[in-house]
């Protein structure tokens, strides 16, 4: 399962929590300020650098959407792009 690693004060964890939600995306969220040991785990795949959201897609793919990009969530993750409304 997908794991987002976030901070409540982040803005950029909130727009990808809502992002991922309201295209049916199942994560789980793990707040790296409340998890023990989460801090460290986002800076070893980050370079050292706690960089939140980060995104562990369970199959050794890990990355980090910050500032969040929209056009990275869905590549990433190979989402479909929002179809065009008029």
């Amino acid at each position: 399962m997908l794991k987002m690693y976030t901070t409540t004060w982040c803005p950029d964890c909130r727009r990808a929590k809502r992002f991922l939600s309201e295209r049916g995306v199942a994560f789980a969220e793990v707040n790296i300020e409340q998890v023990d040991g989460a801090a460290e785990w986002v800076a070893a795949h980050n370079e050292g650098k706690y960089k939140v959201p980060t995104l562990d897609c369970g199959d050794g793919h890990v990355f980090a959407c910050s500032p969040f990009d929209p056009t990275v969530l869905r590549r990433e993750l190979n989402l479909a792009a929002d179809p065009v409304t008029r």
